[in-house]
């Protein structure tokens, strides 16, 4: 199967104190998302949301079919041999990240959120407001090495 190559063109950068790639401690972590000020009226009506989804471009990441499409998370050897899908690893073939975010607050263009786990300079491709009705399911179910796998990460 072949497919058309898709183009997209980032709305800002992630400001961020974290420069180097890390895998915890990203909870506490305040970072300012810069969008290009065209797009600042696009984020009227965004302060009533107490979180945000945030799809970003992991830039620093890299894929390689033979080392990355089956793997065990974080290089774990407690953690089963999964492929690239049934993990949130950075090193997939298209490095998307997407994040629920807390908003801590707007100034123009610039949107300061906590949580995100992106490094300074990521490229975003795409804001959108945490909704419920879209974003949670209340019968999720995880395997066991997730939670082992997620202990200090935010």
């Amino acid at each position: 199967m072949t497919l058309a190559p898709i183009t997209m063109q980032p709305i800002g950068v992630v400001r961020s104190p974290v420069t180097e790639v890390r895998d915890e401690g990203w909870g506490d972590i305040l970072c300012e998302l810069a969008l290009d000020p065209a797009f600042a009226r696009g984020l009227d009506g965004i302060a009533a949301f107490s979180h945000l989804i945030v799809l970003y471009w992991m830039h620093q990441a890299s894929f390689e079919a033979s080392r990355d499409l089956v793997r065990r998370p974080r290089g774990r050897d407690d953690m089963p041999e999964l492929g690239i899908f049934a993990q949130r690893a950075k090193h997939r073939p298209n490095p998307i990240g997407i994040t629920a975010v807390r908003l801590v607050g707007r100034d123009g263009a610039v949107l300061r959120v906590q949580g995100l786990d992106a490094i300074d300079g990521s490229p975003i491709l795409d804001i959108k407001p945490y909704v419920a009705a879209f974003d949670r399911a209340d019968d999720a179910v995880e395997p066991d090495w997730l939670t082992r796998l997620m202990h200090d990460y935010f």
